[in-house]
């Protein structure tokens, strides 16, 4: 369970507890023993027999085929198809050969998928469990207007830790829900930054929602990172109407 320092509607803050929201496993797959089964990671192939190595091998992608009949290769068995445990995820060059040192990028992108800014990529910190709360922004926006404009790609369930945090959620949920209205929620000193919740993580927009049902409550932070736009339309077609 993660923490969140918030504020309320009359400037009081509080650290509270997070948790990640999951929907029940309605569906369970089992074998023929109805056991429960589980995802397992397999070995597909190695570097020397990837799709790039043998089409540089081959010259050319069409010479493929020729070069397996050609060659005639077996299947190692003490390798492909084995099972990956305790494996760490690395980078290769074109080279095939494990680099060491990294440099990401960030690239932004229009509506229409084209390229339209690459910057290196900065490691932000963690910003929703400081000295300074997330403090209570204002902006309200009816649900129905931000559930089609902004594509959701996660949520947390905001959870009180002690008695005092549960009259402070509850509060919170209760007026949220009299507005039938959602909270944008931001970091920094003016409330329009980013949530980050861990170093390097994504940076998100946060929307609370609240509901309650008599000395019960629910606080969901519902997270963002993409707006709906829609596309540009052309000057001919503007002309047109």
């Amino acid at each position: 369970m993660g923490t969140i320092n918030i504020c309320n509607s009359k400037g009081h803050d509080s650290t509270v507890g997070t948790r990640s929201v999951s929907g029940a496993v309605r569906v369970r797959w089992v074998d023929s023993a109805f056991r429960q089964i589980s995802p397992q990671r397999l070995l597909k192939s190695t570097l020397e027999k990837d799709t790039d190595a043998l089409v540089k091998a081959a010259g050319g992608l069409e010479k493929v085929g020729d070069l397996l009949v050609a060659s005639d290769p077996d299947i190692d068995l003490e390798r492909f198809g084995s099972y990956l445990r305790d494996v760490s995820r690395v980078y290769i060059d074109p080279g095939q050969n494990m680099v060491h040192r990294v440099q990401e990028w960030e690239i932004l992108r229009n509506p229409d998928g084209t390229e339209r800014e690459r910057r290196p990529k900065k490691i932000a910190t963690a910003n929703v469990a400081t000295e300074i709360p997330l403090k209570w922004t204002g902006k309200l926006l009816k649900k129905k207007d931000v559930f089609n404009r902004f594509v959701f790609s996660g949520k947390l369930q905001l959870v009180h830790v002690n008695g005092l945090t549960y009259e402070f959620l509850h509060g919170i949920a209760r007026e949220l829900e009299e507005k039938d209205s959602l909270l944008l929620v931001g970091a920094g000193p003016k409330s329009n930054q980013p949530l980050i919740f861990q170093r390097g993580g994504t940076p998100y927009r946060g929307f609370l929602e609240g509901r309650t049902r008599g000395k019960d409550y629910c606080l969901i932070l519902h997270l963002s990172n993409m707006e709906l736009k829609p596309p540009a339309v052309e000057s001919a077609k503007k002309e047109g109407a």
